[in-house]
Formats: structure tokens, sequence, C-alpha cells
């Protein structure tokens, strides 16, 4: 039997270490003497320690954290792509799901993180270019997120409960600007790109809309299907439920029609220039070693040319594979927080 004395484990017999202690220490040793050990061979070699731990990496399971709730856009391309970076790696990757705060929870965890590849983030867009504009106080330094890799954009759906008698997104411009009460749209929260995107059609067609803010974009688009809310921009969400007849498509924000619905306009046919998509990454803290980096982008990016990886994120209807280089991933960084900063200016939006 074993019993605690002191803080200590013991069989009942004598011990000349009961804690323990002598083997924790040996256990130390061993671990400093195989970091020694690793500088010295990528000193003899001339190697970066960088290029030493790349080669052991992954070591330990990964956590892959996401903001959103089970089928939302970054939830639905996370899974998919854990399930086949597994083999890939040697080690399980663990989806971890982490709500609030428009994704600023889940993206502390993963830029407060050791720098060692093993708890990375499922990105949107929302956590490196939006958040530091909207929110007054970040829980993280922005620099402290990294983009590592693109991993697919998401279009939107402009989407209505099929009992609102607007069928065309013509008709529901004409229905918003003589609506009183105004109409309510739902968004998956404060400063989200569903919001962003609202306001700045409101902004181009002089509508007058209500705004009711939600826990993710799962969540507002529940709330349009039961009819809580009539109308709003939604993802990746909103496809099978489009195909189903419980919500009805009125227009796609995105450059171009999609493949999947071919007969919803674009809102750039009824208003030039009017394009909004979301691009999804993967993020790590800052400090990553360079050759985990190129080794996580070099696998992620082989599984994104997969005809299997495509299929599961078209079964959304609105998600599509997305590989850039590095240089493309920072213009795009670049780009939309300009963007973006612009717009959460003009429309005063600010969140505690």
């Amino acid at each position: 039997m074993f019993s605690e004395r002191g803080g200590c484990l013991s069989s009942g017999a004598v011990l000349a270490d009961p804690c323990g202690q002598g083997v924790i220490a040996r256990r130390v040793s061993v671990k400093a003497a195989l970091f020694v050990l690793s500088l010295v061979v990528s000193l003899a070699l001339g190697l970066p320690v960088g290029v030493v731990q790349a080669q052991s990496w992954p070591s330990r399971p990964l956590r892959l954290l996401v903001f959103t709730p089970a089928g939302g856009a970054p939830d639905i391309s996370a899974r998919v792509l854990a399930e086949r970076l597994s083999p890939v790696l040697g080690q399980p990757v663990v989806v971890e799901t982490r709500l609030g705060a428009n994704g600023n929870i889940a993206a502390e965890v993963v830029a407060h993180a050791p720098p060692d590849g093993h708890t990375l983030l499922l990105c949107a867009d929302s956590q490196l270019v939006i958040n530091p504009h909207v929110y007054a106080r970040m829980p993280y330094e922005p620099q402290d997120l990294v983009p590592l890799a693109t991993v697919a954009s998401n279009e939107f759906f402009l989407v209505a409960n099929p009992a609102q008698p607007f069928r065309t997104f013509r008709e529901f411009i004409d229905q918003a600007r003589s609506a009183n009460p105004p109409l309510a749209y739902a968004s998956g929260g404060n400063g989200s790109q569903h919001q962003l995107t609202m306001e700045m059609l409101k902004a181009r067609t002089g509508i007058n809309l209500m705004h009711v803010p939600y826990k993710g974009a799962a969540p507002a688009t529940t709330a349009v299907i039961a009819g809580e809310v009539p109308v709003e921009f939604a993802g990746s969400t909103a496809g099978p439920q489009v195909r189903a007849g419980k919500l009805r498509g009125l227009a796609i924000a995105g450059p171009r029609r999609l493949a999947a619905f071919p007969d919803l306009p674009t809102i750039s046919e009824f208003i030039p220039g009017f394009v909004n998509s979301i691009w999804l990454g993967v993020c790590g803290p800052r400090n990553l070693p360079e050759p985990i980096v190129e080794r996580l982008r070099a696998e992620l990016n082989r599984l994104l040319v997969q005809p299997e990886v495509r299929e599961a994120f078209s079964r959304s209807g609105a998600l599509e594979p997305l590989v850039t280089t590095r240089e493309e991933l920072a213009a795009l960084v670049k780009r939309d927080y300009e963007k973006y900063g612009q717009v959460v200016r003009t429309l005063g939006i600010k969140t505690d």
C-alpha cells in the first residue's frame, strides 16, 4: 500500500530517497545533458540550434486551438487538417476549442505559449487585422501572434430566413430602406467580420439595420434559421443550410460566384467594387525556430493541394484551400490591416 508522508509517496519501506528527488535530479540531468549535447553537435556541424530542435519536432502531441464552435469555418478547417497532419508528423494533433472575445482568448493562449511548435492556432484574419483596431485592450501584443501559413478562404453568404418577404438582394435592400423599426441582422460578435461586412454594406447603400451579436458564427446562423433575426452575413455555416432550404441565399460577398452556388450573384454585380472575404491560416507564437516554421508550411501546402482536402472543404460550400508564399501572406496581412483599420475608424466601432 502506498501512503502519503509529508508530501512524499512511500510504500512503507525505508527509502534512502523517499521523495524520489534523486530520480528527478537524474531525469533533469539527462535532459540537461541532451540539450548540451544538441548544442555541441549543432556547433560542431555548423548548424543553427533551431535545425537540431526541428529534427526532433514534434516530440509530443500538438494542440491546435480554434475560437469558434463546431460548424464554424475555423473548426471545420482545423479538424480536416488535424486528421491529416497527425500521421504526417507522427504525433496526434488535438483540436481544442477556446471561445470568446472574437478569437482573442484562443489567440492569447497561443501568443503566450512556449515557441516550440506544439501549440498553434487555426486563426482567422480577425485576430491579426481587426481585433487590434476594435479592442481598447488586447490580451496579447499583436507581434506575439505570428501568421505561419494560409489554409483557406471563406466567402460570405448574405442569407435570410425563408419566411422573410424579400427573395433577392435588390428586394432586401428595398425592404431595409423602408422598414420601421429597422430590420435586425445577426453576427458572430462585436467586431467580427460578419458585423464589419454588414456595416460596410450599410455605408454603401444607406440602409438602416440593427446589430444583434452572438457568440460565434454558428449560433448566429442558428438564430436566423429559427427566425429570431431575419438576416446575416455567414460563411461556411450557411452553405449546407442554403442547400437544405433552411436559409435563403441572397448574394455572395466574394469576388466571384461560387461553383457550388452558381445561381447566387455577387454583391459586386449590384455595387461595383464591393468585395469582402475571410482568410484562415495557422498562427504560432513569436520566435518559433525557422526550420519548424518551414516544415509546417511545407506539410500544410502539401495537404492543401490534395483532392480529398479540397472536397472536405467544399462540402461547406464556402471554403476553398488557400496557398500563399510568405511574401504573399505578409502583403495580405498588411493590406487587410489597413483596410479594416479604415473601416473601424470610419464606423467608430470599439469594444472593451
